[in-house]
């Protein structure tokens, strides 16, 4: 299906906004997946079990594993022990990070909050202002002008995702919105889509993240040694190998201003360790077209949508491969997208509502 070849302007405060809001692409009605609605209630069932057990897991390994860091320190060795805590650190950060925004990872509502403030200092996200984010992005999904999530506009800036392999990139600007924040201002963008009685809390846990950055550099100071910011802070950067991996098989490459989450989502089977580090995100189409099931419920809604999604990528690797490809000729051709094949069983793509987007058959 043909796609847009100017250069668009990829800002939520843009003209694009405008433009979506006119081809009927905002606040509308997403395709669903057909699903009993008995079997979707037990799938939306939320427990407290196992987001402990993870969590306890989580963090007696990041302990583990910074001690030994600790211990070779010094040494050639720290390198490698360092490497394993950052993604440790910076890794389930996010995807904890992101389950508990949701409010699914745990029954229990506070549980899910004081993760979800944790995990957001861990990666540098302020949380307020990331819940009504992400709360955008669910609703308008790589929808241009609306999105604030949108990972890379087309055609694609490498040096973006080469920069944030060490966060170097987004890292700053978040940093620059703690500041704002501190100061009790938002950007242009946060304007647009956090309310305006969340601004307050907003600031406010700014103020506390901070506050928590600058007391790690006293005590860097006062020791006159980088070691304690190895173990908070400064892993958001040197461990976000892993968070990038994972983040650029979500997206990118697919469609854009359409409103089938099949057609601008992407599914990965990955190993028990990447499962647990990314908390069954790489169900990613499952979980846009059913963000109110819990992340240990995704495999489960897996069984019970794949007739109707294409085929899941077999791997973390053919993931990125396929990424990797499609950004190179997105490079020449912004308007190139992966088209993937649906199984015989699943129902036709819907592309959109506006004149140049229609229900059709898959090719």
């Amino acid at each position: 299906m043909p796609a847009s070849r100017e250069k668009r302007n990829y800002s939520i405060t843009g003209p694009e906004n405008l433009r979506a809001q006119e081809r009927g692409l905002v606040e509308a009605e997403w395709y669903t997946s057909p699903i009993p609605r008995k079997r979707l209630k037990e799938l939306m069932k939320r427990k407290d079990g196992p987001a402990i057990r993870d969590t306890l897991i989580w963090f007696s390994a990041l302990i583990a594993m910074g001690i030994v860091a600790y211990y070779l320190w010094g040494t050639w060795w720290a390198i490698p022990a360092f490497l394993v805590y950052g993604i440790l650190y910076a890794t389930p950060g996010d995807s904890r990070w992101h389950e508990c925004g949701h409010g699914t990872a745990f029954k229990t509502p506070w549980m899910n909050e004081v993760i979800y403030q944790i995990a957001s200092f861990m990666v540098l996200r302020s949380a307020t202002p990331w819940r009504w984010s992400h709360t955008r992005h669910h609703t308008d999904t790589i929808i241009v002008g609306r999105d604030p999530e949108i990972a890379m506009e087309r055609p694609p800036i490498w040096r973006i995702l080469i920069m944030q392999i060490f966060h170097l990139y987004g890292g700053p600007v978040e940093l620059k919105r703690f500041v704002l924040h501190f100061f009790g201002k938002l950007d242009g963008p946060e304007r647009e889509y956090i309310p305006a009685s969340e601004h307050r809390k907003a600031f406010w846990e700014a103020r506390v993240y901070t506050l928590i950055i600058l007391s790690v550099a006293a005590v860097c100071i006062f020791y006159q040694s980088i070691l304690p910011a190895m173990f908070i802070f400064l892993p958001s950067f040197y461990g976000s190998i892993v968070v990038i991996l994972h983040g650029i098989t979500q997206h990118l490459g697919l469609y854009e201003d359409v409103l089938d989450h099949r057609l601008n989502t992407r599914t990965v089977y990955m190993n028990p360790i990447n499962r647990f580090l990314y908390w069954n995100m790489n169900y990613h189409i499952e979980h846009h077209m059913f963000p109110m099931v819990p992340y240990h419920a995704l495999a489960a809604l897996h069984a019970e949508m794949k007739d109707d999604c294409p085929a899941a990528m077999p791997s973390l690797s053919a993931a990125l491969k396929e990424v990797v490809i499609a950004l190179r000729k997105q490079k020449f051709d912004p308007a190139y997208v992966v088209v993937k094949p649906l199984p015989a069983s699943a129902r036709p793509y819907m592309y959109g509502l506006s004149p140049d987007h229609n229900m059709a058959n898959n090719e």
